[in-house]
């Protein structure tokens, strides 16, 4: 072999060579453009990106192993239409010498020769300068780039290699596009190419597989999988080529691949195989250490991962794993996860290989991490220690204990408690398990806990027991809710305003969700009591709240009893807006199972029935029914028997209905409001099977405090052939200047029924024309139809027709009048917005997006007004709501 210095004519022709600077044969396979398996999918995307590094100098390929980047390029490279050089450098590790012997001759396996004045390096060590002068040279004079591709070069660790191959690049020009795949960043100076744009990077991120694009991969292997499994599949892998490819040629060998699938052990699969071999065994003998120990980890810093490994070293260690694309995913701000499937295999590979190691790192874990502040993962971690004392101290110490009812991780949290081992014993605990048990409405088993925590916090001084004690009275106002007792509710709040002042206030500030749940609480209770300013009082600031996730369940719950105490004085409208507010808590933290009341959805059911959108307020039920609140107190219980009941009526199901009203609601102390709901219900079954006497007999055992039981009252009077005593009952209780127009549409329907019956037809147009006029702004149908037949023929006549076309009564037709006849079924609120936005010609995303709803919540309520109009169409759903003048 001889150097550039050697003899060989400088003009002579190119010649072979046929050994490396050692003088063994060159390796034929490392040449060699690697073969694509039969069932190898080409992603267009990616090669349309691929095609860019025909355009730069240079192109990285950097991605983990198995990501399917060596195929990539080689497909890539296969469709080309001129030669490309190809190396595999796993066998180049001599030296530089080596590497560019290995180089050159790569250059003349694919047909592009190096002339022979450039020379061959003969020493496997060094390679002398002039050659790689020679070389760039050389190649920036071809006519067309030359294309080389350095495969596996994370394997070149000589950083010298590194120099002479940017210089190469640099001088050669326009005449070299080179192309590396590596597994890490090269030594290159990357960042004065990506700042000229000069080179092309495909990454991890995107040779990650899509879900459509591994639906097509699973069908080339010949398996059927379900939408759903594939992307399940997706998730658990993240896409990973090798990842997806093993675990589909296992399930071709189960007979239901779908559940192997769900249910597979990546830890005793090939994936395993290849993550060990590929991954874990090529790290030193503390990274492995360290891998192992954070695989309990959900997510890492490196202070919590050296607290796991009782080393100092992480941070370097945790910095190269990720650069090296070691299954290590960083999540920014120095915290890192590892992938998932990585993380099974080497939890189980730790408890081959220490067993028993497992619940002490899971309890260094929960120190540090309370230390630190993180206290959902403590509990997590805590637990999983089995250290149950340890965690409830911690728990209730932290004043957290409302986050077992509300926050971003309270199912997580509530399941993680109810693991707790029946060896625990201590006072945190009792009131932990209290806490749990109360979450879900249990007083059978709640109720000794929290008695027992009272106990004995009694006398206790220690430092976080004036926390634990302010959590006893949260648990206290709870309690009293679930069983109807304002009293005791009031004592167990005012007895936490007093604790608070005991408490450090850098915890109050950490924990916002301990108050407004004891407010939420306390004014539930006072709602029940019939209190209504007083619990508009509690329940208004919670409701105003700007807080995050942690507050989201006490503004839910305030809202939804802010919207009942609207419906219960007649503003629907109100209501409504209250309801779907607190809706909209609900959706955007999607809980599943559901952690509050549901009393939004009882309110816009109720709310509905008086529109007359019967389906509407079915739907709304049937939602409640199927999804059953986790919090069951009087005042749901209530609420929910009352929509039953009006719906029922409302339908003609006058015996259903007072069946669905009839039973009391368990309660220490009885609900003036629900009483009176219940009699008002029962009464007007009376009516509607001709028993006036009844009903109004009913409504007399009533107080009359409330405007809806005089209204009532006064009709079934009426009913009954005494008009004087019914308009006597409006005069004094005057609802008009205390209720909404849910009440004061019905009162002045009573007036003109009075009127009409004493023959005075003008005070009757009057006072339908008022009723008219205020249920217009709420949509509010069901007193007209409750009215009677003496209505129709006023509702007739002009102006009153006038004041009740488009949404009481159709329209008037182009070509002819139409009878008097109620719309059956008007569209909601929520339904009208999507219907404008539908006239504007915005997409199903757009109005979306402009109702800050979900997609599919603008697709079913488009459904919903497409029945209700008997369209199938957009275009014809705004046809339809102009005639009928909705829009």
């Amino acid at each position: 072999m001889t150097d550039v210095s050697g003899t060989e004519d400088e003009g002579a022709g190119p010649t072979t060579p046929c050994a490396d600077p050692l003088g063994d044969p060159f390796l034929a396979a490392s040449f060699a453009v690697p073969a694509r398996p039969d069932t190898f999918l080409r992603r267009d995307r990616l090669v349309r990106h691929l095609d860019q590094a025909l355009l730069t100098p240079l192109t990285m390929v950097n991605g983990a192993a198995g990501a399917g980047k060596t195929l990539l390029v080689a497909d890539w490279a296969a469709g080309l239409d001129r030669p490309v050089a190809w190396l595999t450098t796993d066998a180049v590790d001599q030296g530089p010498g080596m590497f560019w012997a290995y180089l050159t001759q790569a250059l003349h396996a694919s047909g592009t020769p190096v002339p022979a004045s450039v020379g061959r390096p003969s020493d496997a060590h060094h390679v002398d300068h002039t050659l790689l002068a020679r070389l760039a040279a050389d190649l920036s004079t071809r006519d067309r780039p030359v294309i080389v591709v350095l495969d596996e070069y994370d394997r070149v660790s000589a950083p010298e290699i590194a120099d002479q191959l940017e210089f190469v690049l640099h001088h050669a020009g326009a005449g070299l596009r080179l192309i590396l795949v590596t597994r890490t960043e090269p030594l290159l100076p990357l960042h004065r190419y990506r700042a000229v744009g000069a080179m092309t990077e495909i990454r991890g991120a995107e040779l990650a597989f899509t879900p459509e694009e591994a639906a097509t991969l699973v069908a080339r292997h010949g398996l059927r999988l379900g939408v759903s499994a594939v992307r399940a599949l997706v998730e658990r892998t993240r896409g990973w080529a090798a990842g997806l490819r093993l675990c589909v040629l296992a399930a071709l060998d189960s007979p239901d691949p779908e559940l192997y699938l769900k249910e597979f052990e990546a830890d005793r699969s090939a994936v395993a195989d290849f993550l060990l071999a590929e991954v874990l065994k090529r790290q030193s003998a503390q990274t492995q250490d360290l891998l192992l120990r954070v695989s309990v980890l959900e997510r890492f810093c490196p202070d919590l991962a050296n607290a796991l490994t009782g080393r100092t070293d992480a941070e370097p260690l945790l910095a190269g794993l990720h650069r090296a694309n070691a299954f290590v995913e960083h999540l920014g701000h120095a915290w890192y996860r590892l992938h998932p499937l990585f993380g099974e295999i080497l939890r189980a590979h730790l408890r081959e290989r220490a067993p028993g190691l497992e619940p002490e790192l899971h309890g260094r874990a929960a120190r540090w991490l309370r230390h630190s502040g993180f206290l959902s993962e403590m509990l997590a971690h805590g637990t999983a220690a089995g250290d149950w004392d340890f965690t409830a101290n911690a728990l209730v110490e932290e004043l957290a204990i409302g986050q077992l009812f509300t926050g971003p991780r309270s199912t997580d949290l509530a399941e993680l408690v109810s693991r707790t081992g029946p060896e625990a014993e201590s006072p945190a605990m009792s009131l932990v398990r209290a806490a749990h048990e109360l979450s879900r409405s249990d007083l059978d088993r709640g109720l000794p806990h929290l008695h027992h925590a009272e106990e004995s916090l009694t006398a206790d001084d220690a430092p976080g027991a004036a926390a634990a004690r302010l959590s006893c009275a949260l648990l206290e106002v709870l309690a009293a809710r679930l069983t109807g007792s304002p009293g005791r509710a009031e004592q167990a709040a005012e007895a936490a305003r007093h604790l608070r002042t005991e408490v450090p206030e850098h915890l109050l500030d950490k924990h916002p969700e301990l108050n407004a749940l004891t407010q939420t609480h306390l004014g539930s209770a006072r709602l029940w009591a019939g209190r209504f300013e007083d619990a508009r009082a509690a329940l208004s600031p919670v409701a105003g709240t700007t807080g995050g996730a942690a507050t989201a369940l006490p503004r839910e719950e305030s809202l939804g009893h802010l919207a009942l105490i609207d419906y219960l004085n007649g503003w629907p409208g109100r209501a409504e807006r209250k309801a779907l507010a607190a809706m909209s808590e609900t959706e955007r933290l999607s809980r599943d199972p559901p952690t509050g009341s549901g009393i939004d959805r009882m309110v816009l059911a109720a709310v509905a029935v008086d529109r007359n959108e019967l389906a509407q307020a079915q739907s709304l039920l049937d939602a409640a029914a199927d999804s059953p609140p986790a919090l069951r107190d009087p005042v749901t219980e209530a609420g929910r028997m009352i929509a039953t009941a009006r719906l029922l009526l409302a339908r003609g199901h006058a015996r259903a209905a007072l069946e669905a009203a009839e039973p009391a609601v368990p309660a220490d102390v009885v609900s003036p409001w629900a009483e009176g709901q219940t009699a008002l219900v029962a009464s007007a079954v009376h009516l509607a099977e001709g028993r006036p006497e009844a009903a109004a007999r009913i409504l007399r055992a009533v107080p009359h405090s409330h405007p809806a039981c005089t209204v009532g009252a006064a009709r079934a009077e009426l009913a009954a052939g005494r008009p004087d005593v019914a308009m006597d009952l409006l005069d004094g209780a005057r609802p008009e200047g205390r209720a909404g127009p849910a009440v004061t549409v019905r009162a002045a329907l009573l007036r003109a029924q009075a009127a009409d019956v004493a023959g005075d037809f003008a005070t009757a147009r009057r006072h339908v024309g008022q009723a008219l006029l205020e249920a217009r702004r709420e949509r509010l149908r069901r007193p007209f139809l409750e009215a009677g037949p003496w209505l129709r023929p006023l509702l007739s006549t002009e102006p009153l027709r006038g004041l009740g076309a488009g949404w009481l009564t159709p329209g008037p037709s182009p070509s002819q009048e139409q009878p008097w006849a109620p719309v059956v079924e008007e569209l909601s609120g929520r339904e009208r917005d999507v219907l404008r936005r539908l006239a504007q010609m915005m997409s199903t995303e757009e109005i979306a997006a402009d109702l800050y709803v979900s997609v599919n919540t603008v697709k079913t309520h488009l459904k919903s007004v497409y029945r209700k109009l008997a369209v199938n169409r957009r275009n014809d759903a705004v046809r339809r709501a102009r005639e009928l003048r909705l829009l």
